[in-house]
């Protein structure tokens, strides 16, 4: 319940709020000897802290997640706890070491065959989480021709009910674009953006809009570009 209450503070902008509750899951899951679950929500929190210009402390707080949870950890937990190593070390600007991690997940998650049980609430770690996961690395390591495939792969086949999920992936992939010198493409994703973002109550999804305008701003003079800042994003 705290991890679920602390990722909707938290998606709602309520940082410190979902701190406190994030904090209060990870003490209530200690004293109940389930490392499992402790560093489940451990690594939500180190994600927002990541995020939220507190990188050294998130990078810690994974890392601490993942070394806790140890190697009888089911499969997939630990796949979920490398990924966020791997984005907390994204966030922190350390390129070799979030590469490694990204590996280090996928390697774990290999290891989630037929008959190995997991808890409940890690059903959506799959490979296909895991790419995405590895596409916005690369998009925030600068690696657009890396990451944009991977962008489009996993959203070609991603539920259209997932509106929230959608925006964000594809918040990333104008960014890579963006990145990849496609000014146009991205500012035809970034209009979906948008338009996503405006039926949702999500902080997250309206920061990752600023992101997008903003690393737009540099291609102004192209006509696409120009409309779309000129209607969101106004000097």
């Amino acid at each position: 319940m705290a991890q679920i209450a602390g990722w909707i503070a938290s998606d709602a902008g309520q940082h410190d709020e979902a701190e406190r509750i994030y904090r209060l899951g990870i003490s209530a899951a200690r004293q109940a000897e389930d490392h499992t679950l402790a560093g489940n929500i451990a690594g939500s929190l180190a994600y927002q802290l990541s995020n939220n210009g507190r990188q050294l402390e998130g990078l810690t707080l994974a890392q601490a997640a993942l070394h806790d949870a140890g190697n009888d950890a089911p499969p997939k937990a630990r796949a979920l706890y490398w990924d966020r190593v791997a984005w907390a070390h994204t966030q922190a600007g350390e390129t070799q070491p979030a590469m490694r991690a990204l590996g280090e997940a996928g390697q774990a998650l290999s290891e989630d065959r037929e008959g190995t049980e997991s808890p409940a609430y890690l059903y959506w770690v799959d490979a296909g989480e895991l790419k995405v996961m590895e596409s916005r690395v690369y998009t925030e390591l600068k690696r657009p021709l890396r990451a944009v495939p991977l962008l489009r792969e996993v959203l070609s086949g991603y539920d259209a009910t997932h509106t929230r999920e959608i925006a964000l992936y594809l918040s990333w992939l104008a960014v890579a674009l963006a990145d990849a010198n496609e000014p146009e493409e991205s500012a035809a994703v970034a209009e979906r953006v948008i338009r996503l973002a405006s039926e949702i109550p999500s902080e997250r999804t309206a920061e990752r809009v600023r992101v997008i305008l903003s690393r737009l701003q540099e291609f102004s003079d192209v006509p696409e570009v120009s409309a779309l800042l000129t209607e969101h994003y106004p000097t």
